[in-house]
């Protein structure tokens, strides 16, 4: 299955069906959470065959309140910037 989606510098398509197996729990990793909206769709998709757990970012712009876009995960931040 290939999954298209826009992302705030650009788009992506990929295809990650045997990236994961359905039933393993997944942990999303990545270096900024912004708005959070390219995430969510992400997470969204993962969702669909799999049990997302969590999210973790180097760098958070807290001010842009991506946190807020991804309800039911826990959400981990090395970094966050309120300005």
């Amino acid at each position: 299955m290939q999954v298209s989606y826009a992302l705030e510098y650009g788009g992506y398509t990929g295809d990650h069906e045997d990236a994961v197996q359905k039933g393993q729990r997944v942990l999303v990793c990545d270096d900024l959470l912004a708005t959070g909206e390219p995430r969510r769709r992400r997470a969204a998709h993962t969702e669909t065959r799999r049990q997302v757990d969590g999210a973790a970012f180097a760098v958070e712009l807290s001010f842009l309140n991506g946190r807020s876009k991804l309800p039911g995960l826990d959400v981990f931040s090395l970094i966050q910037y309120d300005k």
